[in-house]
């Protein structure tokens, strides 16, 4: 065992079958790359070994595999990255291996090959239940495979989760909640929903700015959020954090928690970061280089796949209450001395931070306005 914190490691996988109109991820079309992935798979391999020499002996509590579609990798290549991180980090704790799907046909015929080559938890991602709805977001799949594919995954993996995309163009709480109340009983652990953002430079950016469609405005988005967590926890599904419902302490994200409690991930892959603490205590932000061939040329000639650069102490303390004010563990006012937290009075008297043993949470009025509360609190 070591003093050091956990590690959870993150494997971006880049190539995608067809690109969504709303995602902004660094992602590729997969169309004839087999060399390309094969060198791909060798440099992430060993880019694991570079930054393994850089923080030395840790608990490996978590391995994820997002992208991108990392389904669309050969099962012998995920069993490969999975053995290569354990060997690095050998241990008796337990481990725990997620991989992202689509629901399509194809993906789902490998899900069998993704559970002996180590994954124990697919993240699929589901979206809607409705065909109007999935061909509006661009997805591969229609309702018959998301279905199939559920039916399958709840059979072959141990561990379930589910991703919804919610506030799409004139939905209202009636359909959302019917959304809602079907993947709860299709057998998840974990539901996963996120509201549709348009986000700068994607074909959905450019299509609102044409007038093709008018996304929700935020009452509107407020009001299905509010709905989302009244529906799920009504359904035994607790908000761990504000966009992750799981039944159940064992059923929560340990790779997520890696993030939200501020425990160390490695990163690995076109464009994946992470944050790693050396064993001189000093806490490093990595940030791979985003361009897949020079990501490939990168760990080539110098073994870590990009920039590694130290964070300062007001950095840190920043990370630790943007990402921990996420969740219901909320974040200790310990980690947050170096911030100015000149309106800590104000956030609590108004409702929307709660201060209980000296351990800062956001309150339900809070999570609404999160983004709003803590600027308030990170800002003088």
């Amino acid at each position: 065992m070591t003093s050091a914190p956990p590690l959870g490691v993150y494997v971006h996988w880049p190539y995608c079958a067809r690109i969504c109109p709303y995602c902004d991820f660094n992602v590729v079309r997969a169309r004839g790359r087999t060399d390309e992935e094969a060198a791909l798979v060798q440099a992430i391999s060993a880019d694991l070994a570079a930054q393994a020499a850089l923080i030395g002996p840790r608990t490996l509590v978590s391995i994820f595999f997002g992208g991108g579609t990392p389904s669309l990798m050969p099962p012998e290549a995920v069993a490969q990255v999975i053995e290569t991180a354990r060997r690095l980090w050998p241990g008796e704790s337990p481990v725990e291996v997620s991989l992202e799907a689509n629901p399509t046909d194809a993906e789902t015929d490998r899900f069998a090959a993704f559970r002996a080559a180590g994954v124990e938890r697919l993240s699929l991602g589901v979206q809607a239940f409705a065909d109007d709805h999935l061909r509006f977001l661009g997805r591969a799949h229609d309702a018959a495979e998301t279905l199939r594919a559920i039916g399958t995954a709840a059979a072959v993996f141990p561990r379930l989760s589910l991703d919804l995309i919610y506030a799409l163009p004139g939905q209202d709480a009636d359909q959302w909640t019917d959304t809602l109340r079907r993947a709860a009983g299709l057998g998840a652990e974990h539901l996963s929903p996120y509201q549709l953002t348009i986000e700068q430079g994607t074909p959905f950016d450019r299509a609102v700015r044409r007038g093709r469609f008018t996304p929700a405005d935020e009452d509107s988005g407020a009001a299905l959020y509010e709905t989302t967590q009244t529906t799920l926890e009504g359904l035994g599904y607790h908000a761990y954090e504000v966009s992750n419902h799981a039944r159940g302490q064992a059923a929560r994200a340990r790779h997520n928690l890696v993030y939200w409690r501020g425990e160390d991930y490695l990163g690995v892959g076109p464009g994946a970061h992470g944050r790693l603490t050396r064993p001189d205590g000093v806490r490093l932000a990595s940030e791979a280089e985003g361009r897949l061939p020079a990501y490939i040329a990168q760990v080539g000639m110098h073994g870590v796949g990009g920039a590694l650069t130290e964070m300062s102490p007001v950095d840190r303390a920043e990370e630790r209450a943007l990402m921990g004010l996420r969740t219901d563990e909320g974040v200790a006012l310990s980690d947050l001395v170096l911030l100015p937290m000149t309106n800590l009075r104000s956030l609590i008297e108004s409702g929307h931070l709660v201060n209980a043993g000296g351990r800062l949470t956001a309150t339900a009025a809070g999570r609404l306005v999160l983004n709003h509360v803590t600027e308030r609190l990170i800002l003088s």
